[in-house]
């Protein structure tokens, strides 16, 4: 249980600022006494504040809260609650909050200074103080305190001025005791279960489907495995008849080849036929174009005709030379005029080419021109000279304009590493957060499993009290004694065979000897490597002293570059160049806390504001509802009441009418039982009268005469009443629906009265104490939008200067590292005697040592197991003997035991119960850090995305300058190329080859028309003459064409003769 031990309170309302007043509760029950004014109120909002963080009601934000400067004759007062309780654990924590109150021109602003909870270390005993931002902390109290918010607010600290919450309205009244009760968790938690029930039963209907199907697929399979087996059958019963039928299938494929081989021997002589016949035929036809051909028939034989051929054909030869020499000597002359018109064309094309280039290199060079200039103006390079540019003037342009592209491409650089250390700045707080998330979950499931081990303990604790029970009966004490006797013999035997060799004086006594020889080798091997390491010794001394040159150098120059600012950041302080790390980080951390709690509270602020806005429309349109409630219930009131009083009334009056008309309806039902009651009271008297002839008030006798006229008036008595109260009747009836109709309204009425009087009365009181607490919100804003900006713009003073120092404080730390390793590194050459020993002379000693160690600590190892066995057997017979001795007093401790575990599981049933508390305090810790660092993960997003489009802009104007300067680059290189390429020398060489071209090719012309035609006169007589070779030639094919025509047909005729023989032979 949670409990409030002392309070300080300091500078709060009636409190001065200057004394300490300090107020201890006593237990368990502390009364608070004084007279008006004296405190008593405050010290219970200092108890609330301090617990929750709620400022009282009516308190102006504060600004009534802490004690008045005015009042103190200060321009500013302090404020402190100190409060000391013991949390639920049983620790004990102070919980400590500042404020200030400061009195500016116009105006009273109130500040949260710190907030502050302060522990002791348990295993140190020094304080500890944690300080938390206003949020954590109200967070944080409750949960240490085991005790809700809500109760905290509502029962234990309820302030008098709103003690009487359980007389709100229904909504309100539900949603405190929700809070107080935690309703809302349990009806989620039967929402949860629902949803799991519902998911259950989908996910059983689903295996239930699945099941249907797997058992249809296994009936299938069973039918399936059915027809494959009939299936087995009906094969093996078809391979055996087609066993058979390939028997009867080869005979009869004999028969087939013997018929097809006779068959196709008729066919490859009948394709005989038919080809020798398409050939006749052929040949005939062609020995009939031939004939027809002939210009005469020569009767010359035919060797006649061959000398003639044979002639004529040397003479054809000789002018088929003639002519080949000349086509010859004519192609020779067509070559070299097509070569010398391809060279024409060709130095034609490369003039015209070389003379295009010429042009576009001076186009190029306009071209770079004002490319040079177009760059200079749109990114102000300075001035240039005027156009047109040597080449010269040009490249030193271009170097300008590389060099803006090198301060851009640093100016990219940096803002990448600026934008790298703001995210990874946020990035840690997100990591902050989600620690504190993880240590929070883990905390929870640390309780889970502290509370399974309490349960599992729990269940051997009672598996242990039930042994303790069964043990109770299993001692036989005189065994026991005697077998104590027997090992007490055999520990004393041990023991002294155990003292008589001092195993441990002479281990100690051979230890000393191996610790020298070690140390012998060591020095040994250490002369050793100082000898192989002298010289890279020395030119590593050589690197270390260049380097610590630099890292100095670069040290002071980073310092000298950044020291006004260091001195303005600082306020006027400039501190060693080794310090100005840490006063700079120091520096930023106050500006980046402030920051970062004025940013905090700023968005807390809109927050509040935001949420007094929704409150102000909320309550603006809830009053609307209200006053059109009223006006529809007037209106109502009104069309109801003018159709029953049948005459214009105002709705003020329903009262009034009501009350008359209750009135008259009890006067009318007064007057109807009083005639009621006469007539049931006079109507006896009539048949008294008759039957005992006297009166029936005063019992007198009647006489005949008195009597008849008794019963004469009696009869017009009772006629008259009748009739009047029926008459009574009528007007009971219509007065008594007339109240019935007004009081109808009733309701309706009240509710009216209500709105109008009470309801729209306390809707304006709230309207106006929103807009009130509006104005004060946003004022607090406006303050804390105008300190924001002011501390961001120190912080960013300082954030500039956090790239250099680490610069300077990497260098400081080389310097640190390398000094020491100089110092050492000289020290080593100058004390390092030279070649005292060989290298050979070392190792030999060195190997004599190793054996001598050996031989030591194999010696050792033979005592320190004969000292192991003799000790294992004393350590085995002491321990039988002790667990002997133990066993008298076991009964004993076997009911302490049972007693014990009885304690011990109350003990453990107590803090099942604490684990389960704490364990819903931690889970109620944890949804605001899930929130805040949902929160903090989103804030990273956008801050990354911002950066990355500031990023790109920077690059995207960064490679826009790099695509005009490779366009430059471009156009330079061309221009380079055409010089290089000496392309002015190479048009006026072209220019004189063309000339000397054409005048050769003007010759070859001449030539080609007189071989022309010498070559037409050859051809004209090796026409005459082929003419009448061509005569011959087709005489001689003629003759030999008919020959073959007749061989033709000799063949066709045997042929015929081969196929009516086969087909005459049997098969």
């Amino acid at each position: 249980m949670s409990t409030v031990d002392k309070m300080l309170i300091k500078g709060i309302r009636s409190f001065g600022p200057e004394s300490k007043n300090v107020i201890t509760f006593f237990r368990p029950l502390t009364l608070i006494v004084g007279s008006n004014g004296a405190g008593k109120t405050t010290i219970i909002e200092c108890l609330k504040l301090s617990c929750t963080g709620e400022l009282p009601p009516n308190s102006r934000s504060g600004h009534t809260f802490v004690h008045d400067p005015k009042v103190a004759g200060e321009t500013e007062t302090k404020g402190q609650i100190k409060l000391r309780f013991k949390t639920a654990a049983g620790k004990y924590v102070v919980c400590i909050r500042s404020f200030q109150l400061t009195q500016k021109a116009s105006k009273m602003e109130f500040k949260v200074i710190e907030s502050v909870l302060q522990t002791i270390n348990p295993h140190t005993g020094e304080k500890v103080c944690l300080s938390y931002k206003c949020a954590d902390m109200d967070r944080e109290i409750p949960a240490l305190m085991g005790v809700s918010k809500a109760i905290l607010d509502n029962v234990i600290f309820v302030h008098q001025d709103e003690s009487n919450w359980p007389l709100q309205d229904p909504s309100t009244l539900k949603k405190k005791f929700d809070d107080i009760f935690s309703a809302t968790r349990y009806t989620k938690a039967l929402e949860v279960i629902k949803k799991l029930q519902k998911d259950q039963a989908q996910e059983i209907k689903t295996f239930r489907l699945k099941l249907e199907n797997l058992q249809t697929l296994k009936d299938q399979a069973y039918r399936l495995r059915d027809s494959i087996a009939q299936d087995q059958e009906k094969s093996d019963a078809l391979k055996a008849q087609m066993e058979d039928l390939k028997t009867n299938i080869q005979a009869v494929e004999n028969k087939i080849r013997r018929t097809e081989t006779s068959i196709m021997e008729l066919r490859r002589l009948q394709e005989q036929i038919s080809t020798k016949a398409t050939a006749r035929s052929t040949y005939l036809t062609l020995q009939q174009q031939q004939y027809a051909v002939l210009s005469e028939e020569n009767e010359d034989t035919d060797k006649e005709l061959r000398e003639w051929q044979t002639t004529f054909e040397e003479k054809i030869a000789i002018l088929d030379t003639k002519i080949g020499k000349l086509e010859r000597e004519m192609n020779d002359e067509y070559t070299k005029i097509s070569l010398l018109s391809e060279t024409i064309n060709d130095s034609t094309r490369q003039i015209g080419k070389l003379q295009a280039e010429a042009d576009a290199h001076v186009s190029v060079k306009h071209e770079r021109d004002s490319a040079i200039r177009k760059i200079f103006n749109k990114h102000n390079l300075g001035p240039i000279p005027d156009a047109p540019f040597t080449n010269d003037i040009a490249a030193n342009l271009t170097y300008r304009t590389k060099a803006r592209l090198l301060n851009l491409e640093d100016d990219l650089q940096e803002k990448k590493k600026s934008n790298e250390t703001q995210l990874e700045f946020l990035w840690g707080r997100y990591l902050k957060v989600n620690a504190r998330y993880s240590e929070v979950d883990g905390q929870i499931q640390s309780k889970k499993e502290s509370k399974m081990g309490v349960l599992r303990r729990m269940k051997d604790k009672e598996t242990e009290r039930d042994a303790a029970d069964m043990e109770l009966s299993k001692h036989n004490l005189a065994r026991i004694d005697e077998r104590d006797r027997h090992l007490q013999i055999e520990v004393e035997k041990r023991t002294i065979a155990l003292g008589e060799r001092d195993y441990d004086l002479i281990i100690s006594q051979k230890r000393p000897e191996i610790y020298a020889l070690d140390h012998k080798i060591k020095a040994l091997h250490r002369e050793k490597d100082n000898i192989t390491t002298d010289a890279d010794d020395r030119a590593k001394l050589e690197l270390k002293k260049d380097e610590l040159e630099k890292c100095k150098k670069k040290l002071k120059k980073i310092y000298d570059e950044h020291k006004d600012k260091f001195r303005s950041v600082l306020k006027g302080r400039l501190p060693y160049e080794k310090d100005v790390k840490k006063e700079i980080t120091r520096a930023f951390g106050f500006v980046d806390a402030e920051y970062n709690d004025l940013n905090s509270k700023s968005m807390e602020a809109e927050q509040q504001l935001k949420l007094a806005q929704m409150k102000i429309s909320a309550a603006r349109s809830n009053l609307s509802k209200l006053q059109k409630d009223l006006d529809a219930k007037r209106n109502h009131l009104n069309s109801k009441l003018q159709p029953i009083t049948k005459v214009s009334v105002d709705i003020n009056t329903y009262p009034k009418i009501l009350k008359d008309a209750m009135d008259d309806r009890d006067k009318q039902s007064s007057t109807y039982n009083y005639a009621k009651g006469m007539r049931q009271m006079y109507e006896p008297f009539e048949k008294v009268a008759r039957q005992q002839h006297k009166c029936p008030c005063c019992d007198r006798a009647f006489t005949p005469d008195e009597e008849d006229l008794f019963v004469k008036k009696q009869r017009t008595t009772g006629t008259s009443t009748a009739e009047r109260l029926n008459v009574l009747a009528i007007e009971l009836s219509n007065a008594e629906d007339f109240f019935n109709q007004l009081d109808n309204l009733r309701v309706v009425y009240d509710e009216y009265v209500k709105l109008g009087k009470e309801t729209i009365p306390l809707a304006e009181k709230d309207l106006e104490q929103l807009l009130a607490d509006e104005s004060e919100k946003a004022q607090i804003f406006e303050d804390l939008v105008s300190a924001l900006a002011q501390v961001k713009m120190d912080r960013d003073g300082v954030e500039v200067l956090l790239h250099p120092v680490d610069t300077m404080n990497r260098h400081v730390q080389e310097i640190h590292e390398l000094e020491p390793q100089v110092k050492d590194l000289e020290y080593k050459l100058d004390s390092r005697g030279q070649g005292v020993k060989s290298v050979e002379d070392i190792q030999l000693e060195l190997n004599s040592v190793q054996r001598a160690r050996d031989t030591l600590i194999s010696e050792v190892d033979d005592l320190r197991d004969q000292q192991k066995i003799l000790s294992e057997d004393l350590s085995n017979a002491q321990m039988r003997w002790h667990a002997l001795r133990e066993e008298k007093p076991r009964a004993s401790s076997v009911l302490l035991k049972f007693k014990k575990a009885e304690e011990d599981l109350v003990l453990f049933a107590e803090e099942k119960e604490q684990l389960i508390i704490d364990q819903k305090h931690l889970e109620e810790a944890l949804v605001p850090l899930s929130k805040e660092r949902e929160s903090l993960l989103q804030e990273h997003k956008a801050l990354k995305e911002r950066l990355d489009q500031e990023y790109d802009q920077l690059a995207e104007r960064k490679r826009g300058f790099q695509q005009e300067i490779d366009a430059l680059g471009t156009l330079n290189t061309r221009i380079k190329e055409y010089l290089d390429a000496k392309k002015v020398e190479t048009l006026n060489e072209l220019q004189e080859r063309h000339t000397l071209s054409l005048s050769q090719l003007q010759k070859c012309e001449a030539r080609k028309q007189d071989i022309s035609v010498e070559l037409d006169k050859s051809k004209q007589l090796l026409r005459s003459q082929d003419q009448l070779k061509r005569n011959i030639d087709d005489n001689l094919n003629y003759r030999k064409t008919k020959a073959e025509v007749d061989r033709l047909a000799h063949d066709i005729e045997l042929l015929e003769e081969n196929v009516i023989s086969i087909a005459a032979s049997p098969l």
